[in-house]
């Protein structure tokens, strides 16, 4: 297995509210976590942060062996994130309303298990397709599932950075949780909308598969996205899962 993520601030951000890591739990599983954080001031900086180092440290001190324990222990954890997050927010006014999207993927040997909160994506990479596991959280995949726009308007509208659902929620956060069995050769992609709103599915696909490495990919996606306006803060995180080594 091979792993390798990069963030970028992009070209009309001041900061960068991506934050992107690894863990490995005592078992030797790995949790790799992607965050896209949202609010005012430095809010969003400390949404995605906290949210992926707190859960990072707990997954560290976890003896998780399977995708079934992982789902509960995800589901279970990013709620305990979530209140958090909200709370954090409440007690002090220069983090207030603070959230973050999360991506969460525990691989183990043959299977992974997705969590996924907002609209950063999680897509598999398999036998030459892209297939998108996550569905977006948010206000214009609503519209386009009515039939009120279609998949192109959505790709301009202007609302379509307001999510539904967030980690820093009040209350309950629902969270998606999906366990897949893995392939040789499989690979996953976990990124922030400022990838996906910049570069369409088929270049995704294109330059992953046309790399050299990991690395050379995940560059040319950034560069990309930010050739193409680089609106937003852009972060990938690819991962190999192995029977032929990058």
């Amino acid at each position: 297995m091979e792993i390798h993520y990069q963030t970028d601030v992009g070209k009309r951000r001041n900061t960068n509210q991506d934050y992107a890591s690894v863990f490995t739990n005592q078992k030797g599983f790995i949790l790799a976590l992607l965050a896209d954080g949202m609010g005012g001031h430095r809010a969003g900086d400390v949404a995605s942060h906290d949210t992926v180092e707190e859960l990072g440290s707990k997954w560290q001190a976890s003896d998780i062996a399977d995708s079934e324990k992982a789902a509960q222990w995800l589901i279970q954890h990013i709620q305990e994130q979530n209140t958090t997050i909200f709370e954090r927010g409440q007690a002090n006014p220069d983090l207030n309303g603070m959230g973050t999207t999360l991506e969460a993927v525990a691989l183990f040997d043959d299977q992974f298990t997705l969590a996924h909160v907002g609209d950063s994506r999680t897509y598999l990479l398999r036998d030459k397709e892209l297939i998108q596991l996550t569905e977006d959280h948010s206000l214009v995949n609503i519209l386009v599932k009515t039939g009120e726009i279609t998949k192109e308007m959505a790709a301009n509208h202007p609302r379509r950075n307001v999510v539904t659902r967030s980690i820093g929620m009040p209350g309950a956060v629902e969270v998606d949780v999906v366990t897949h069995f893995s392939a040789s050769q499989d690979r996953l992609i976990l990124c922030s909308d400022g990838l996906t709103n910049m570069v369409d599915e088929q270049t995704i696909q294109t330059y992953i598969e046309t790399s050299s490495s990991l690395e050379e990919a995940v560059q040319r996606l950034i560069t990309a996205a930010n050739e193409n306006g680089g609106v937003d803060n852009i972060t990938v995180l690819l991962i190999d899962l192995g029977g032929v080594t990058q």
